[in-house]
């Protein structure tokens, strides 16, 4: 055979064997470029006996369709004294645009889960330890990943993003010194980890456990300071925010049941500039659709709605909106057109279509296999 013909066939056999490779192994298809999430609803059940996310299909209008039920590999938690929201905080389930990547926190076997995201589908990357006891909070920003421990005095633990996968960074583990014996634990847990919107602080809500608002410095390289800043927030019970600006938070407040905004300034001391009581039971979850804020009440079974005007420093409650029982975490599709409500109570998922005065009106509702109690909803 001549020398030519040999080497083409060569390259043939080659490009074959290769093709036949990357067709039969899982890892390599896991890492096929995926386009994110879109059109699509994840709910987690929080599942003591197995956690699960299951997908939805989000139709043209606004409507769920179950699709398919993934198991994290890990089991959901129930803090002691919960009755609809066994998890007790905000963020159980967060999206990572950046990476198509979805975290599910594991609260009850101290784990994290990371699925990849493409349309409504999900594939299984890594189960990967939380760094403390009952994970309840995950922050994404950048490559920077926190996951908030809720017990044994609560904790923060940093990650970075690579390849598909969290790499747990040692040097951004901080302890929070939160008394470990308070109880009711849903009440004496830690409530959500975030970044403020210029990304150059870590902010802890602490909820009953001192009433306080924790702010960790970030370095350039996303390691937090040792210790954080710290603002009493005396009988606020600080639970849930989502960010107003570089520096600012839209907080719930389950003391007084109300949202108030709040200033962090460059030393990590933070000024409250609002506050809107809801006049409801339980206000401890919000989520945000321009200048209207969607806050939940899980002891009355209502949503609020609030107009946020002026940079935050108003703050107008335009009513309330019933919700199937134990109303907590709430996910809005990216152009604020659809609110997706979870519910507790029953484990429903309530569907609702946002109006242009911030009025919601009622599509329906899918009952969730096994979530009960559970908590984190992530809508596209």
């Amino acid at each position: 055979m001549p020398r030519a013909v040999r080497l083409a066939v060569s390259v043939v056999v080659a490009v074959t064997a290769v093709t036949a490779t990357l067709a039969s192994s899982p890892s390599v298809a896991a890492e096929a470029p995926r386009e994110g999430g879109h059109d699509a609803v994840f709910v987690q059940t929080d599942n003591p006996a197995g956690n699960q996310v299951v997908a939805y299909h989000r139709g043209e209008d606004g409507q769920l369709t179950q699709r398919e039920v993934y198991d994290t590999g890990g089991q959901g938690g129930k803090l002691d004294g919960s009755m609809v929201d066994h998890l007790a905080s905000q963020g159980s389930l967060t999206y990572d645009p950046e990476h198509a990547l979805l975290y599910a926190a594991n609260a009850g076997s101290n784990t994290v889960t990371v699925f990849a995201v493409d349309g409504d589908r999900l594939t299984r990357r890594q189960v990967v330890d939380s760094g403390g006891c009952f994970p309840v909070s995950v922050a994404v920003r950048g490559d920077s990943v926190f996951v908030l421990n809720a017990l044994d005095g609560g904790s923060v633990q940093g990650f970075t993003v690579h390849d598909g996968r969290l790499d747990a960074r040692p040097d951004r583990h901080r302890d929070l010194g939160l008394d470990p014996n308070a109880t009711p634990q849903f009440t004496n847990t830690p409530g959500q980890v975030g970044f403020t919107g210029d990304g150059r602080q870590l902010v802890v809500t602490t909820k009953a456990n001192g009433n306080n608002l924790d702010v960790f410095d970030l370095a350039p390289d996303g390691t937090p300071a040792a210790t954080p800043t710290v603002t009493n927030l005396p009988g606020a019970v600080p639970f849930a925010f989502v960010p107003n600006g570089p520096r600012g938070l839209f907080l719930t407040e389950a003391g007084p049941n109300a949202l108030a905004t709040l200033h962090v300034h460059h030393d990590g001391t933070a000024t409250q500039q609002a506050l809107a009581a809801t006049n409801q039971s339980a206000t401890c979850w919000v989520t945000r659709i321009g200048d209207l804020l969607y806050v939940s009440n899980a002891g009355s079974s209502t949503v609020t709605t609030i107009r946020a005007t002026d940079d935050g420093h108003t703050l107008t409650p335009l009513g309330n909106t019933p919700t199937d029982p134990g109303t907590v975490d709430t996910a809005a599709t990216h152009d604020g057109h659809y609110l997706y409500v979870q519910t507790g109570g029953n484990g429903i998922v309530d569907e609702f279509a946002v109006q242009g005065d911030g009025s919601l009106t009622a599509l329906g509702s899918v009952t969730v296999p096994d979530a009960a109690g559970g908590e984190g909803i992530v809508a596209f």
